[in-house]
Protein backbone atom coordinates (compact mmCIF):
# COMPACT_ATOMS: atom_id res chain seq x y z
CA UNK A 1 0.00 0.00 0.00
CA UNK A 2 1.58 2.99 -1.42
CA UNK A 3 0.23 6.31 1.06
CA UNK A 4 -0.41 9.24 -1.93
CA UNK A 5 -1.88 12.36 -1.68
CA UNK A 6 -4.16 14.13 -3.88
CA UNK A 7 -2.80 16.51 -6.49
CA UNK A 8 -5.46 19.54 -5.00
CA UNK A 9 -6.38 20.91 -8.72
CA UNK A 10 -6.90 24.38 -8.65
CA UNK A 11 -10.02 26.18 -7.21
CA UNK A 12 -12.38 27.18 -9.83
CA UNK A 13 -11.40 24.63 -12.25
CA UNK A 14 -14.17 23.38 -15.09
CA UNK A 15 -15.54 19.69 -13.97
CA UNK A 16 -13.90 17.54 -16.94
CA UNK A 17 -16.12 16.20 -19.28
CA UNK A 18 -17.20 12.35 -18.85
CA UNK A 19 -19.50 9.63 -20.20
CA UNK A 20 -18.67 6.00 -18.53
CA UNK A 21 -20.61 3.09 -17.46
CA UNK A 22 -22.52 2.47 -14.60
CA UNK A 23 -22.50 -0.71 -12.77
CA UNK A 24 -26.40 -0.55 -13.64
CA UNK A 25 -25.24 -0.82 -17.43
CA UNK A 26 -26.49 2.93 -17.70
CA UNK A 27 -24.06 5.13 -19.40
CA UNK A 28 -24.15 8.32 -17.32
CA UNK A 29 -22.36 11.62 -18.17
CA UNK A 30 -21.05 14.81 -16.65
CA UNK A 31 -24.21 16.42 -18.57
CA UNK A 32 -26.48 14.31 -16.50
CA UNK A 33 -25.37 16.86 -13.17
CA UNK A 34 -25.87 20.14 -15.13
CA UNK A 35 -28.95 20.85 -13.29
CA UNK A 36 -27.85 20.01 -10.13
CA UNK A 37 -26.71 22.71 -7.58
CA UNK A 38 -23.41 21.04 -6.63
CA UNK A 39 -21.30 17.85 -7.87
CA UNK A 40 -19.49 15.56 -6.04
CA UNK A 41 -16.91 13.72 -7.88
CA UNK A 42 -15.56 10.66 -5.92
CA UNK A 43 -12.52 8.43 -7.16
CA UNK A 44 -13.02 5.22 -5.26
CA UNK A 45 -12.47 1.62 -5.54
CA UNK A 46 -13.20 -1.92 -3.94
CA UNK A 47 -9.84 -3.38 -2.43
CA UNK A 48 -8.35 -0.07 -0.95
CA UNK A 49 -8.04 -0.18 2.85
CA UNK A 50 -8.46 3.55 3.06
CA UNK A 51 -11.87 3.31 0.96
CA UNK A 52 -12.94 0.61 2.98
CA UNK A 53 -12.24 2.92 6.34
CA UNK A 54 -14.92 5.11 4.86
CA UNK A 55 -17.26 3.32 2.68
CA UNK A 56 -20.33 3.41 4.47
CA UNK A 57 -19.97 7.19 5.30
CA UNK A 58 -19.64 7.25 1.84
CA UNK A 59 -22.78 5.12 1.37
CA UNK A 60 -24.46 7.36 4.27
CA UNK A 61 -23.33 10.79 2.57
CA UNK A 62 -24.64 9.97 -0.75
CA UNK A 63 -28.13 9.57 0.25
CA UNK A 64 -27.77 12.65 2.49
CA UNK A 65 -26.61 14.93 0.19
CA UNK A 66 -28.59 13.32 -2.80
CA UNK A 67 -31.76 14.48 -1.06
CA UNK A 68 -30.56 18.32 -1.19
CA UNK A 69 -30.34 17.53 -4.99
CA UNK A 70 -26.45 17.12 -5.10
CA UNK A 71 -25.22 14.87 -8.02
CA UNK A 72 -23.31 12.25 -6.20
CA UNK A 73 -21.13 10.43 -8.57
CA UNK A 74 -18.30 7.53 -8.09
CA UNK A 75 -15.65 6.77 -10.39
CA UNK A 76 -12.92 3.98 -10.46
CA UNK A 77 -10.07 4.09 -12.31
CA UNK A 78 -7.59 1.07 -11.21
CA UNK A 79 -6.08 -1.08 -13.63
CA UNK A 80 -8.19 -4.00 -13.16
CA UNK A 81 -5.59 -6.59 -14.87
CA UNK A 82 -3.80 -5.89 -11.73
CA UNK A 83 -6.09 -5.51 -9.11
CA UNK A 84 -9.06 -7.71 -9.93
CA UNK A 85 -11.00 -7.03 -7.21
CA UNK A 86 -11.75 -3.75 -8.70
CA UNK A 87 -13.72 -5.15 -12.00
CA UNK A 88 -16.74 -3.94 -13.06
CA UNK A 89 -18.54 -6.93 -11.93
CA UNK A 90 -17.22 -6.94 -8.37
CA UNK A 91 -18.04 -3.18 -8.41
CA UNK A 92 -21.53 -4.01 -8.93
CA UNK A 93 -21.24 -6.60 -5.63
CA UNK A 94 -19.55 -3.59 -4.24
CA UNK A 95 -22.17 -0.87 -4.73
CA UNK A 96 -24.99 -3.58 -3.85
CA UNK A 97 -23.11 -4.72 -0.25
CA UNK A 98 -22.29 -1.05 0.59
CA UNK A 99 -26.30 0.52 -0.39
CA UNK A 100 -24.40 3.06 -2.45
CA UNK A 101 -27.61 4.74 -4.18
CA UNK A 102 -24.99 7.01 -6.36
CA UNK A 103 -23.58 5.75 -10.29
CA UNK A 104 -20.29 4.26 -9.55
CA UNK A 105 -18.81 4.29 -12.77
CA UNK A 106 -15.56 2.61 -14.57
CA UNK A 107 -12.92 4.20 -16.09
CA UNK A 108 -11.39 1.06 -18.11
CA UNK A 109 -8.76 3.89 -19.98
CA UNK A 110 -7.96 6.09 -17.44
CA UNK A 111 -8.75 8.90 -19.06
CA UNK A 112 -11.48 10.43 -16.52
CA UNK A 113 -9.15 9.93 -13.82
CA UNK A 114 -6.05 11.74 -15.64
CA UNK A 115 -8.26 14.79 -16.85
CA UNK A 116 -9.48 15.42 -12.76
CA UNK A 117 -6.02 15.18 -11.97
CA UNK A 118 -7.00 12.06 -9.86
CA UNK A 119 -4.45 10.60 -7.39
CA UNK A 120 -5.40 8.82 -4.78
CA UNK A 121 -8.46 6.47 -3.39
CA UNK A 122 -10.40 7.81 -2.48
CA UNK A 123 -10.30 11.46 -4.05
CA UNK A 124 -12.65 14.26 -3.38
CA UNK A 125 -13.97 16.87 -5.72
CA UNK A 126 -16.95 19.27 -5.41
CA UNK A 127 -18.10 21.58 -8.06
CA UNK A 128 -20.64 24.27 -7.60
CA UNK A 129 -23.99 24.63 -9.95
CA UNK A 130 -21.78 26.50 -12.63
CA UNK A 131 -19.67 22.87 -12.88
CA UNK A 132 -16.40 25.20 -11.06
CA UNK A 133 -14.56 23.37 -8.29
CA UNK A 134 -14.61 24.49 -4.73
CA UNK A 135 -13.34 21.38 -3.12
CA UNK A 136 -10.96 18.97 -4.02
CA UNK A 137 -9.43 17.45 -0.34
CA UNK A 138 -9.74 14.52 1.93
CA UNK A 139 -13.11 13.32 3.56
CA UNK A 140 -11.95 14.14 7.17
CA UNK A 141 -8.72 13.13 9.38
CA UNK A 142 -9.46 9.73 9.39
CA UNK A 143 -7.24 7.45 8.56
CA UNK A 144 -7.53 3.38 8.81
CA UNK A 145 -6.12 2.84 12.45
CA UNK A 146 -6.05 6.37 13.23
CA UNK A 147 -8.50 5.80 16.26
CA UNK A 148 -10.42 9.12 14.72
CA UNK A 149 -14.06 8.50 13.46
CA UNK A 150 -15.27 9.15 10.46
CA UNK A 151 -17.62 11.67 9.92
CA UNK A 152 -17.11 13.39 6.99
CA UNK A 153 -16.90 16.57 8.20
CA UNK A 154 -14.95 18.51 5.95
CA UNK A 155 -16.05 17.14 3.08
CA UNK A 156 -19.70 18.07 4.30
CA UNK A 157 -18.52 21.01 5.43
CA UNK A 158 -17.85 21.84 1.80
CA UNK A 159 -20.88 20.80 0.56
CA UNK A 160 -22.99 22.69 2.62
CA UNK A 161 -20.68 25.87 1.60
CA UNK A 162 -21.04 24.94 -1.76
CA UNK A 163 -24.90 24.46 -1.75
CA UNK A 164 -25.22 28.15 0.39
CA UNK A 165 -23.53 29.65 -2.67
CA UNK A 166 -19.97 30.54 -0.31
CA UNK A 167 -16.83 29.61 -0.57
CA UNK A 168 -15.44 26.17 1.08
CA UNK A 169 -12.33 26.59 3.49
CA UNK A 170 -9.48 28.05 1.99
CA UNK A 171 -7.56 25.77 3.88
CA UNK A 172 -7.94 22.32 2.41
CA UNK A 173 -6.28 19.47 3.61
CA UNK A 174 -4.87 16.92 0.66
CA UNK A 175 -6.90 13.32 0.69
CA UNK A 176 -5.02 10.58 1.62
CA UNK A 177 -5.04 6.93 0.22
CA UNK A 178 -3.72 4.27 -2.17
CA UNK A 179 -2.39 5.49 -5.40
CA UNK A 180 -4.55 5.03 -8.54
CA UNK A 181 -3.38 2.03 -10.04
CA UNK A 182 -2.19 2.99 -13.46
CA UNK A 183 -1.85 0.97 -16.79
CA UNK A 184 1.44 -0.08 -17.15
CA UNK A 185 2.70 1.66 -14.16
CA UNK A 186 2.95 4.52 -16.01
CA UNK A 187 2.05 7.57 -13.61
CA UNK A 188 0.73 10.55 -15.10
CA UNK A 189 3.24 13.33 -15.40
CA UNK A 190 1.02 15.21 -12.49
CA UNK A 191 1.11 12.50 -10.33
CA UNK A 192 2.97 13.25 -6.46
CA UNK A 193 5.39 11.87 -4.72
CA UNK A 194 4.34 9.15 -2.73
CA UNK A 195 5.92 8.56 0.69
Amino acid sequence: MVKTESTMLPIGSKAPSFSLLNVDGQMVSLADSADAPALLVMFICNHCPYVKHVADQLSILGREYAEKGVSVIAISSNDVSTHPADSPEQMVREAEERGYIFPYLYDADQAVAKSYRAACTPDFFVFDSQLRLTYRGQLDDSRPESGIPVTGVDLRTALDATLEGKAAAENQKPSLGCNIKWIDGQEPEYFPQTS
